[in-house]
């Protein structure tokens, strides 16, 4: 490992969402979301992402037609700051009834803990996504219960589930994702009945618990397929929902009543069943 890296901090006076999808389509590494905006982190200077995000931030205001301030710093650092600020910044999450925590913290006697270090794939359970989503597996899978976990990311709604008593299968079409369920299952000391890489479409069977911990455009184009993966009497779990779309996804899963709904920040979570 070099002696140094760069950090590039990004603070953008809006569309923080559109910077982030830049970032993740761009970065061949991770970033960290803060308060303000992201921050970057490279053995490699990034003073071409810097410029990159520059430019993408003024072709952005001559599409919206407004003013788009980006407030941006790059430094050089020692490498061993890094690694003791990223550690210190990676806290532990409690989610009734479980405690996500990374490998270097301890985990907490009084919880289900689940131990996840973070990656490329999304979920470390401290976006509100991830921390509804938590919440109902919780509330909502049973022992006995058979799962699926559509776009598992992380594994961490798998592994919570798992750790619930249920019979698991999961599935996602970015195999970096896969690989990393599959690593945190080993950590965590669970197994999955089945895991493919590909969509919900794939799957051969029938589950009380479908979870899709996605995003409301996605959820709303595979509604039919998730319906149908689940069994009478079965609970369907949405997530990854802004607050302004909510209204597509309950259009879309109109025949289907709402069971719970989880709201953190500008997100929620939807856990809805059939009719009847």
């Amino acid at each position: 490992m070099d002696e140094i890296y760069y950090e590039l901090t990004v603070n953008p006076s809006s569309h923080r969402e559109l910077f982030a999808d830049f970032l993740a389509d761009t970065l061949p590494v991770g970033f960290e979301e803060t308060d303000a905006g992201f921050v970057v982190r490279s053995e490699d200077d990034l003073s071409t992402m810097q410029w990159g995000l520059e430019q993408f931030a003024e072709a952005l205001q001559k599409a919206l037609g407004s003013s788009i301030d980006v407030e941006m710093t790059l430094e050089k650092k020692r490498t061993e700051d890094w690694v003791r600020a990223y550690q210190e910044s990676v806290t532990p999450v409690e989610v009734e009834p479980f405690y996500v925590h990374p490998t270097w913290s301890d985990p907490n006697p009084e919880r289900i803990n689940i131990a996840i270090d973070p990656a490329l794939a999304f979920g470390t359970g401290h976006h509100p996504t991830t921390a509804t989503c938590l919440e109902a597996v919780g509330r909502f899978v049973e022992p006995g219960d058979e799962v699926v976990d559509v776009g598992c990311g992380s594994g961490i709604l798998s592994i919570a589930a798992c750790k619930l008593g249920a019979t698991v299968d999961a599935c996602d079409t970015d195999p970096v994702s896969v690989a990393n369920t599959l690593e945190n299952c080993e950590l965590n000391d669970v197994d999955l009945r089945h895991i493919w890489e590909g969509s919900a479409a794939q799957a051969t069977a029938t589950y009380d618990v479908v979870i899709a911990n996605i995003v409301a455009d996605v959820l709303v184009f595979i509604a039919d397929e998730l319906k149908k993966l689940l069994r009478p009497g079965g609970r369907l779990i949405l997530s990854g929902i802004l607050d302004k779309y909510e209204a597509k996804i309950v259009e879309a899963y109109a025949d289907m009543d709402v069971a719970e709904r989880i709201a953190k920040e500008e997100w929620v979570t939807l856990v809805v069943t059939p009719k009847g």
